[in-house]
């Protein structure tokens, strides 16, 4: 689990949106009001949202009115999370059964705490030499 958590606020530009993803190396923010945890908004939302030929030779003023979209527009809401007592079974479980790409893990109170990811899951488990799988300690 990710405790480095960088949010959006529901009137967040697109554009703000594309420059954290440009920059940092993460795929999924973090939408939050009042600390509460009111969606997820993936580096794949936003390619659906924005036009193609934004950044390119092509581009137009259309395409950069794309850019003015807000968060709320194209985030999930209500997203598939985990609480704080989860384990890496419950996570799996979770990925499995939702088809989601990542979990947030909130508190009692539904503020956002982590973030875990199926790449979390695989970075943590090895295969041991019986042929069996388990968490590195």
């Amino acid at each position: 689990m990710s405790t480095k958590l960088v949010t959006a606020s529901l009137d967040d530009k697109l554009e703000t949106v594309k420059e954290i993803f440009d920059n940092l190396k993460f795929h999924h923010l973090l939408v939050v009001e009042e600390h509460k945890l009111l969606g997820v908004v993936s580096d794949r939302d936003l390619l659906k949202a924005l036009s193609p030929n934004v950044g390119s030779a092509r581009e137009s003023y259309q395409d950069l009115a794309t850019l003015k979209k807000r968060v709320h527009q194209v985030m999930t809401r209500r997203p598939v999370v985990l609480q704080e007592s989860a384990t890496v079974d419950d996570a799996i479980h979770m990925f499995n059964t939702h088809g989601v790409s990542c979990l947030p893990i909130v508190d009692p109170d539904f503020k956002p705490v982590g973030i875990v990811t199926w790449r979390d899951i695989l970075k943590n488990l090895r295969i041991h030499p019986t042929g069996t799988s388990g968490p590195t300690a």
